[in-house]
Parts: structure tokens; sequence; C-alpha cells
């Protein structure tokens, strides 16, 4: 069933978390494969994927009323999946979601349309057990994106050979990669922006999050930021504790929120910050971006050798005019791009453009 500007797409999603019904929640179905839901406890207005429910869906796949389905990378392969549900503690309770792995196999036969793959994962190449959903896609959506895409298909840390980049069938799947941001988190809306506090910004520096046991981009720098601290700069940082209205209070108190890379480039602390009305310090990109929040303009990026963070923190905090104004700049660019609408819809519209078109070179 084609939709046109006046009717909304009919789409079949399957993953752990919606992401497109914050778009299309009238027309979307959503399958969920999180093996933490149960009937007593699933998202409203969703099927969990079961042994029931498995058959159905893969009808579903081959109704071409649909005009678009929506598939998430599976976490784990099939074997892993299976070992890890059945040595949940849930397991003990009799909570065995032993199907919840099939879904995204079902994308092994036809499928009538367009096809949107999403891997938001933290690896920065796609693994081995969702290599078919990049030959089934119209549109392979990717967060941790690396500039070369054949690092995308590297094999127990080798990159592809120059024989295997000259093969059609990868160079095709490669040019259907599109990069996509994680954006803010799905339980903050547009209309509850933090406000500054009455008295002003009292924070130079804020963080919260991991520093052990995250990426060494963290853990390199801890010495630099507290030498600032002893210079007279108001370092804030927290290894977690904070509630979510505390944390984008303090947002909304700093000049700066530090956004170094954790265990992938992309994660959902700029996009946090610029909606609190801070201004994003990020660890240079290692990655391609969809809507990138821009360096000097909605945020200060800072190169991770030794003594760059701080020199970067001391040059920045002299104006505070400029700074306000970037912030109000990362702000409307979040809103613009990077809700969970906004994606949805990106994600949707890029997705049936291609498929008009037919297969992509």
């Amino acid at each position: 069933m084609p939709s046109t500007e006046s009717s909304p797409p009919y789409i079949l999603e399957i993953g752990e978390v919606s992401r497109i019904r914050h778009a299309f929640p009238e027309t979307t179905e959503f399958f969920s494969t999180y093996v933490e839901d149960s009937k007593q406890r699933k998202p409203p207005g969703s099927e969990l994927v079961s042994a029931m429910t498995l058959i159905p869906l893969a009808r579903r796949l081959l109704d071409a009323r649909l005009d678009l389905v929506v598939v998430h990378v599976s976490p784990h392969g099939l074997v892993e999946g299976l070992v890890r549900t059945l040595f949940r503690r849930s397991a003990l309770r009799g909570h065995l979601p032993l199907f919840r792995g099939l879904a995204q196999q079902l994308l092994r036969g036809a499928v009538k349309v367009p096809v949107a793959v999403l891997d938001l994962q933290d690896s920065p190449s796609i693994l081995k057990c969702n290599r078919y959903l990049l030959q089934k896609s119209t549109i392979y959506f990717k967060r941790e994106l690396p500039p070369d895409r054949w690092r995308l298909l590297m094999h127990e840390g080798k990159t592809p050979t120059p024989r295997y980049r000259r093969l059609d069938r990868y160079q095709s799947a490669l040019s259907r990669i599109r990069p996509l941001s994680l954006g803010l988190p799905d339980n903050l809306q547009a209309g509850r922006i933090p406000a500054m506090p009455p008295g002003g910004k009292d924070i130079d520096v804020f963080f919260a999050g991991r520093l052990k046991g995250s990426s060494t981009v963290r853990e390199r720098v801890l010495d630099e930021l507290m030498q600032l601290q002893r210079q007279g700069v108001r370092i804030d940082i927290q290894d977690g504790g904070l509630s979510a209205s505390e944390y984008l209070a303090r947002c909304a108190r700093a000049w700066l929120v530090w956004a170094p890379e954790g265990y992938g480039w992309d994660c959902f602390r700029p996009y946090e910050a610029a909606f609190a009305g801070s201004v994003p310090l990020i660890s240079r990109q290692t990655i391609e971006r969809h809507e990138p929040l821009c360096d000097n303009e909605h945020c200060f990026n800072y190169d991770i050798e030794a003594g760059q963070l701080a020199q970067t923190v001391l040059r920045v905090l002299n104006d505070r005019d400029r700074l306000l104004k970037m912030a109000e700049a990362a702000r409307a660019h979040v809103l613009r791009h990077h809700t969970p609408q906004a994606l949805a819809h990106h994600i949707v519209s890029t997705t049936l453009a291609a498929g008009q078109r037919g297969p992509m070179a």
C-alpha cells in the first residue's frame, strides 16, 4: 500500500526497542525481540516474538501492502543468544524467550518491500551474524561507521584485501550504508528543555559517566582535568549515581560538557548536553556521522594527544558570550535532526526514496 503525503506509510519493525513508532505510532507494527519482555511487561501496542507469533510475522513480511520493513541487527549470533537466554537469572523463574533470536532470521527469505536495517551497536564492524542483513537491506544504517567502509567487513582483525574489494557484490552492499546517530534518548521530550540556572552557570566542565573500565580515551586525560581544577577551573565529575533530572540540571549549569569516546564514539552525551543548553567538548571523531555537531559552531573537538584537552578548555572558556551562542545553535541543531522523531523520519524517508529508485549499484 504505497504511502502518499496525506497517508503515513505502513511499517513493520522488528527489534528490541522501537525507533519508528516515535514518528509513525499509528501505522507501525512492532515485534519485540527484547529477551526481558514478558506478557506481563511488554511495550504498549507491540507483539512479542514467540513460537505463537513467529509464523504470523513471517507471513506479514510477505504482505505487499506494507510500505517498509525496519529490522534491528542482532546483538549476538544464534548460538550465543541461546546460551545467554538459558543462563539468565530469569530462566530460573520460567522465562525462556527461546524464539526471540529467530525474528531477524526471517529476513533471509523473500521480502516484497524496501528494508531498512538499523545497526546501533558499539562495534565499528558488522557482526558476522548480521552480514546477511547487509545483503538484504535497501539502506543499512550504521552508528559506528568507519571512514573506510571496508572496515565494516573486517574478519579476525584483518581488513578486506584488494581482491575482496573489487567484488561487485560487496561494492554494491557498501553503497547502501548510511551513518545514523543515537541522538537524544527516548525519555527526553523537546517540550521539557532545562533552563539555565537563575544565578547563571557555575560549572566550567561537567562529566558524568564511567572513567575506569570504559575507554582509554577517558582514562588518559583524567590527570589533565585534575590539573585544570588545581588551576581554578570549576570541574564537576560524577561517576554515576545521578537521576536523569539531576544529570540534565548539571549539564544546564555547565559551560562545557565533556563527551569523550566510550565503548563507541557516538553516544547520547553530546546530544543531551546540547539539549540542556551546554556546549559539548568531544574527543576528535573517528567515524562518519549523520548531521554532525560541527566543530567551532555547535561544539568543540579536541585531539586525544596529551595536553590537547586542557589547552582547548582554557582557550574556549575565555569567550563565554560565544559559548552561549554556540549552545543555542547546538540545541537548535539537535532538536531539528537528533530527536527520536527526527531520526525515525530520516530512516523512513531515506529508505523509501532508495526503494523507489530500485536496486542501488
